[in-house]
């Protein structure tokens, strides 16, 4: 028999370590090749690690709730045969890879300067995750230091630490988030928030801790808002032809590909093409600077079953014809929902589509994901009566029509910009060529 160290993969430029939530087997659990063994978390996507090999778990080396880095043994297997593998030798296939480059530092530099603006002593072990709570509900390291940790060797679990925001009563919260903010907002100023009050649990009222990725949501929601100076626009859009095409083509699609077609490409198509008539939409600031994007990589907002909300992205968008985007939202919304995406998947955005319109809504005022610097909203496609111009004069005609909102950045994106954006989007949809192939 012999000896095999599990260890953790690369997972994408810029992630260096994950956080350990679950192992699906325990100590003594017989495994076999592919299966996955742990659930991980990183700032970006929830997914699991698979054994390369079949063999025995002797020995779990991370726990949950403990982080690992990349190349990092995770767990011990016994397998047959001689010899096995080493930590060094994965390390320099596995290492490398996850380096970030000098693009990739500047996308997660703002990140970056939010980790290093909170400040712990090294004698106070913290994982991401917990020292992310802390920094979010303003507790200090002093106080820290007062919360028994049920961990390993002492140290402080998630369960630990929103076991005492959740028990911390009406004591006031160590105001630490200014200097979080400045470190944010380094390039260009930002409005200080109040901290918010703290609210007590009044009789039978039911106190839900966030879970991982909603702190993470709302961290970035918040973020969003103090960075950009939010202005929206709306258009009312005739979409009765891209309707009757989708209706002419959805069943001979399915059978040659064994894909749904629906509205998502159409409208990603014509999002890529107002971006080719407008790239300055399709750009990102940073400090004085605004870097203007090469690629269109088009963010599509995901509803979770959890309730949470995910952003995968389609890559080089403008490359690819009707057929392959309705294969590629497919595959990105099934693997969403089914957390099977890869870190990958959800980063380098460039424009981000919301549809709020799949839950019924005809409009919505959506907030920008950092660092892009607009976003659009398509509503509810519903039937109307709508007037019409003809050769014989005006007539009132049944039209399917659908509300769009753009939201845009006011500091580098003005109301002509976005507002033009939005118009030819309109215009694209709505001149719709019902002859279209796909």
């Amino acid at each position: 028999m012999a000896e095999y160290k599990l260890l953790l993969p690369s997972m994408g430029e810029g992630v260096m370590e994950a956080t350990i939530i679950t192992w699906l087997f325990n100590e003594g659990d017989t495994v076999k090749e592919d299966d996955s063994v742990v659930e991980i978390a990183t700032d970006k996507v929830d997914s699991d690690v698979p054994t390369p090999v079949s063999g025995k778990i002797v020995k779990i080396l991370k726990q949950k709730d403990e982080v690992a880095k990349v190349g990092e043994a995770i767990a011990i297997l016994e397998i047959e045969g001689e010899g096995g593998n080493t930590a060094s030798e994965e390390v320099k296939t596995e290492a490398p890879a996850a380096t970030p480059d000098a693009e990739t530092l500047k996308t997660i530099e703002q990140p970056l300067q939010v980790a290093a603006s909170t400040e712990f002593s090294g004698d106070l072990y913290l994982s991401p995750l917990v020292k992310s709570i802390a920094q979010q509900e303003n507790i200090s390291e002093a106080k820290l230091k007062t919360i028994k940790g049920s961990g390993l060797e002492g140290r402080i679990t998630k369960e630990d630490i929103l076991t005492y925001v959740a028990n911390r009563g009406n004591q006031p919260a160590v105001q630490q988030a200014a200097p979080v903010q400045q470190a944010v907002s380094a390039p260009q100023p930002v409005a200080t928030s109040t901290p918010a009050s703290t609210i007590s649990a009044g009789a039978g009222d039911e106190i839900i801790p966030m879970d991982r990725m909603r702190k993470i949501i709302a961290e970035n929601m918040v973020k969003a808002k103090q960075i950009a100076p939010h202005v929206t626009s709306f258009i009312e859009t005739d979409v009765t032809n891209v309707v009757k095409w989708r209706n002419k083509n959805k069943t001979a699609f399915e059978k040659r590909e064994g894909e749904k077609l629906t509205f998502m490409p159409i409208f990603v198509r014509a999002v890529v093409k107002a971006i080719q008539d407008f790239p300055m939409i399709n750009v990102s600031v940073n400090g004085d600077n605004i870097i203007k994007k090469k690629n269109i990589n088009i963010g599509m907002a995901t509803a979770l079953p959890d309730g949470n909300l995910i952003v995968p992205v389609i890559k080089n968008a403008d490359q690819l014809s009707l057929s392959g985007l309705a294969k590629a939202i497919n595959d990105l919304a099934y693997r969403a929902r089914n957390k099977k995406l890869r870190p990958e998947d959800t980063q380098g955005a460039t424009y981000t589509i919301s549809n709020v319109g799949s839950f019924g809504n005809l409009m919505g005022t959506p907030i920008i994901p950092q660092p892009q610097v607009a976003i659009l909203a398509i509503g509810a496609i519903v039937k109307k009566p709508a007037v019409l111009e003809t050769p014989d004069g005006d007539v009132i005609a049944i039209r399917n029509l659908m509300f769009m909102s753009h939201s845009y950045d006011h500091r580098v994106v003005d109301g002509s910009l976005g507002g033009m954006m939005l118009k030819h989007v309109h215009d694209y949809l709505e001149n719709w060529d019902l002859n279209t192939e796909i």
